[in-house]
């Protein structure tokens, strides 16, 4: 039992899976800092907008004016953080997207060169040899 699992741990595909989940982790926290430190402050800059202070409090014992301090106060739905969220995928996709594609690119080959016509079998060529030979008389 020891064997297989060591024979599956270590199959390419496992541990390529390994390594892609570990990238992905980091490009997702890449992603979320541009997006929360660069692209979200931009959007508020320009139209007086944080996105991250929206929401909506769930019961009446919700007034605060910020999301940390109603998360204390009770239930509360972010959607600020959603919309953010949304962002973040759009971006993770679009990007996932045009790797995908210039991956493609480079697989791209050029279609194999038509096949040599095959010899033709013995007797084949030899009925061809006798029908010539017959032509010429």
């Amino acid at each position: 039992m020891l064997n297989e699992f060591k024979e599956f741990a270590l199959k390419g595909n496992v541990v390529d899976l390994a390594i892609g989940v570990i990238i992905g982790g980091a490009f997702g926290t890449i992603v979320s800092s541009l997006v929360g430190d660069m692209i979200m402050p931009l959007i508020g800059a320009l139209g007086s907008v944080d996105f991250s202070n929206y929401f909506l409090g769930l019961n009446e014992a919700v007034t605060a004016a910020t999301l940390e301090e109603a998360k204390k106060q009770g239930a509360v739905l972010a959607w600020g953080k959603f919309i953010t969220a949304v962002i973040n995928f759009a971006i993770i996709a679009f990007v996932l997207f045009l790797a995908v594609k210039a991956i493609n690119r480079l697989k791209r080959q050029a279609p194999p060169a038509p096949a040599a016509p095959a010899e033709p079998p013995a007797d084949v060529k030899l009925l061809t040899e006798i029908r010539d030979l017959l032509a010429k008389r």
